[in-house]
């Protein structure tokens, strides 16, 4: 299953809209999708190295721009849903001190979790959840997907091929991290 739908998105980094899919995926990873964008990004920048930096440019963009759509879900669903739930359990409290503490360290978890395979969607949503200025999220957002991507970005248009070699050969340890970074997310975020 996972090498079927890891040949998928290497059709997808073939498609002639290839920019637009890079484009959506980016966006909806950024707030529900579990598919980082660069998966469709490698491929993409293997078979036109001079666009790189293009490619890069817009997975940043509607990744940031996704952020927003999920830090719009954190700050909406909690407010009509969760926190009455949380009243309604006597937690609302407890809840209120777990959002100061998130804000306190709002950077550099925003920053954390969009330079590593940290599911970002997390973040985002959370961000919203607990109120995180908007200014804060949006800048820290920038600077690391953009660090993210364009990192990514350089190493493929200096090394090319190997690095894809490299991510072939080891997809199946590459998924069951991303698995358990994943679920160590959702445990810190239950457990915070």
């Amino acid at each position: 299953m996972l090498r079927k739908l890891y040949d998928m998105t290497l059709a997808w980094a073939e498609h002639r809209h290839a920019l637009w899919i890079l484009a959506i995926v980016s966006f909806v990873e950024s707030s529900f999708f579990p598919i980082p964008p660069d998966i469709i990004m490698i491929p993409m920048i293997l078979a036109r190295p001079s666009r790189a930096w293009l490619i890069a440019g817009i997975a940043l963009t509607a990744s940031v721009l996704g952020g927003l759509l999920g830090y719009a879900i954190g700050a909406l669903a909690f407010e009509q849903i969760g926190q009455p739930i949380l009243q309604s359990l006597g937690k609302a409290d407890s809840m209120a001190d777990f959002s100061a503490r998130f804000n306190d360290l709002g950077f550099w978890a925003v920053l954390t979790a969009g330079l590593t395979p940290f599911p970002f969607k997390v973040i985002t949503i959370m961000s919203g959840w607990t109120g995180m200025p908007l200014a804060t999220f949006i800048i820290t957002s920038i600077i690391a997907r953009g660090l993210r991507f364009y990192i990514v970005a350089l190493l493929l248009w200096k090394f090319g091929a190997p690095i894809k070699d490299f991510i072939e050969k080891r997809l199946p340890l590459m998924f069951v991290l991303f698995i358990a970074l994943l679920v160590a997310g959702f445990a810190a975020v239950k457990f915070l």
